[in-house]
């Protein structure tokens, strides 16, 4: 038989986590609009909450993505001095 290679997935995770959490932290490419760049966050929520959102959303007549933008973005503001 012949000697299988190890694949990456398209899922696999780096070795380093720290790297991994980081990469979003890179500066962007010159001449890269900044409000094009985003990091997918993923969460698991009930079918019924799900809809909920869906609703609240349809009635302020914006989408689930920027509603929930706006909201985590009130959320957790930026704290640049904050930093240790």
């Amino acid at each position: 038989m012949t000697d299988r290679t190890e694949k990456r997935s398209f899922a696999t995770r780096p070795a380093d986590p720290d790297g991994w959490i980081k990469a979003g932290d890179r500066p962007l490419a010159h001449g890269t609009d900044a409000a094009a760049y985003s990091a997918r966050l993923t969460i698991d929520i009930t079918p019924e909450l799900r809809g909920r959102i869906k609703i609240a959303a349809f009635g302020r007549g914006v989408t689930v993505a920027d509603m929930l933008r706006e909201l985590l973005a009130r959320e957790f503001p930026d704290t640049q001095g904050d930093k240790p």
